[in-house]
């Protein structure tokens, strides 16, 4: 069973970071991609957040590990090999490794994940990780997550076997989700429900219903059961950039970027 150390060195050869390169100490946003692997469409919420002087870190659960996207797809979205319990430990290790960098504020970091990616977050805050074997890790601490400031999620996997479902938060960061009306994989009925739960357990919670499928931000989804929606795309972006302007009492920058105008440089980086 890896330790943090051992889990982050995995990891961190495949983490991109966009935001001041310098070694001021900044609050900072960290990107959890979905089931089918890192998309473009992560780098551009990144590159975008980072315009508020944030750094952004996207972290590559799959490329680390030898997973191609037919291989992500094929078993990972069924849910065959890596639920999000066992992930959570890479959302902790790279806690751990950002304090280690000493370029991050620990009480001022957003962990965002998409789909698979929220899952993971989700089930993080589940656990008390105070014994070894939790988040799948030999040496979980809890006091990293109990830092985390905020947790913001675009339309999150909370269906069978994901624990909030029946676990309560151990961890209550303040959480902002984006949800999708037509989401097949968790319905809207549901997710509503989880997070109300959530609310009552006493986490402060914001929902975003859009009017969208899941993955509705992946450029090349053009189906009837996932599809592209630039327009609403671009609201969870500017909602992603208020929650991070906000929770971190940071200047509103004057306008979200433009989607139409900046695709080419997130699917170059991606």
């Amino acid at each position: 069973m890896d330790t943090m150390a051992q889990r982050y060195a995995l990891l961190e050869p495949d983490i991109t970071v966009y935001g001041p390169d310098d070694d001021i100490v900044r609050p900072a946003v960290v990107l959890f991609h979905g089931c089918g692997g890192l998309r473009p469409h992560v780098h551009f919420y990144a590159q975008a957040v980072a315009l508020t002087g944030v750094r952004a870190y996207v972290v590559d659960s799959f490329k680390p590990r030898g997973w191609n996207r037919n291989f992500a797809v094929s078993l990972i979205c069924s849910g065959a090999v890596m639920q999000g319990y066992e992930r959570s430990g890479d959302v902790l290790s790279v806690l751990w490794g950002l304090q280690r960098s000493g370029k991050v504020d620990m009480d001022r970091v957003i962990l965002t994940g998409f789909s698979h990616g929220g899952w993971s977050i989700m089930d993080l805050m589940t656990q008390p990780l105070t014994q070894p074997g939790e988040a799948k890790l030999a040496d979980p601490d809890a006091s990293l997550v109990e830092r985390v400031k905020g947790v913001f999620f675009v339309y999150a996997y909370i269906n069978f076997p994901a624990r909030t479902n029946s676990k309560p938060w151990v961890h209550k960061p303040k959480t902002f989700a984006v949800l999708a009306k037509k989401d097949h994989l968790t319905p809207l009925r549901h997710s509503e429900k989880i997070f109300a739960k959530l609310q009552a357990q006493g986490v402060d919670v914001t929902v975003l219903p859009l009017d969208g499928t899941h993955a509705f931000d992946e450029e090349d989804n053009s189906g009837l059961v996932m599809k592209y929606d630039r327009a609403v795309m671009q609201t969870s972006l500017e909602a992603l950039l208020g929650f991070t302007t906000q929770l971190f009492g940071l200047p509103d920058i004057p306008k979200a970027p433009d989607i139409s105008k900046a695709e080419d440089s997130a699917r170059a980086a991606g």
